[in-house]
């Protein structure tokens, strides 16, 4: 036996591991690049397919469909979606843009941005049907400036002419039993589709018109609304008393001020409507008024 000396550790002999012979495998590299091959063929066979059914006339947008564009009409839908009209002809003839590779949300965003919509969605159906769904901004108002009627909505938004030759039935059924704005003053002259009435104005003309005769303590039938350079706002019955709201400088004399003027309106009618002819309404305490 061999002795050792304490707190050493025996040796051991390397062992060789034995080497391990390599294989080759030619074979699954074969079933590989088939694989890949099969998968490019695959990829490219899908490329001819779709650039097959993009070119294909078949697939042309040939229907085009509105709904709820009522004051819009569908005449203006159609040239502000710009889509070329393939030509005349069974399926497989003609021109125009292929519904398979058609992008709807530019198109969505053409119609949206007319003034008359608040938003729309555009569809795509195989193989040749497009369907436009628009929700229209709805008119409170009736804005009479320069020999128009503008149709106004809560934001203050000018959506349409009801009085124009082009407008549309929907337009003119719309206008029919809104309040009613006269403005005669020359700045509406720039008064326009798409454009918006000044905050204050939209304000002003919203509370007054919202008054009804029996709100002001008049044995009237109707009021009138009006606004002029002059003068200011105004509400006056027919062949009867004005009586002169003024003007509302921001907050300098803001529209706040306007229910208490209603009420010093109330007063002065309740004693003598059948002889007022003009009121002037300084503030909610204070005002002029002539008699006939």
């Amino acid at each position: 036996m061999i002795a050792r000396r304490p707190g050493t550790r025996p040796r051991r002999g390397r062992v060789r591991a034995r080497p391990t012979p390599t294989v080759k495998r030619a074979s699954a590299r074969r079933r590989f690049s088939a694989r890949r091959a099969l998968a490019a063929l695959t990829l490219v066979a899908s490329g001819l397919a779709i650039y097959g059914l993009a070119a294909s006339p078949a697939f042309a947008v040939r229907g085009i469909s509105t709904r709820g564009a009522d004051l819009t009409g569908e005449a203006a839908v159609l040239a502000a979606l710009s889509l070329p009209t393939p030509a005349a002809g069974p399926a497989g003839e003609g021109g125009g843009v292929s519904i398979v590779t058609l992008r709807t949300a530019p198109l969505a965003a053409r119609v949206a941005a007319l003034p008359t919509v608040a938003s729309a969605v555009v569809s795509a159906s195989l193989p040749d049907a497009l369907e436009v769904a628009v929700t229209e901004r709805r008119p409170i108002l009736v804005w009479e400036a320069q020999g128009r009627r503008w149709l106004v909505d809560r934001e203050g938004r000018v959506l349409a002419d009801a009085a124009s030759t082009d407008a549309t039935a929907a337009a003119a059924e719309a206008a029919r039993g809104l309040p009613v704005i006269a403005d005669g003053r020359k700045g509406s002259a720039a008064l326009a589709p798409g454009s918006t009435v000044d905050r204050i104005d939209l304000d002003v003309a919203t509370r007054l018109a919202s008054l009804t005769p029996e709100d002001v303590g008049s044995e009237a039938e109707s009021l009138v609304v009006s606004v002029a350079d002059a003068t200011g706002w105004s509400l006056s019955v027919p062949d009867g008393w004005e009586a002169v709201f003024g003007f509302y400088p921001g907050s300098i004399r803001p529209p706040d001020l306007i229910p208490e003027q209603v009420r010093l309106l109330r007063s002065l009618l309740a004693v003598r409507e059948d002889r007022l002819k003009r009121a002037i309404l300084a503030s909610g305490e204070s005002g002029t008024y002539s008699l006939r």
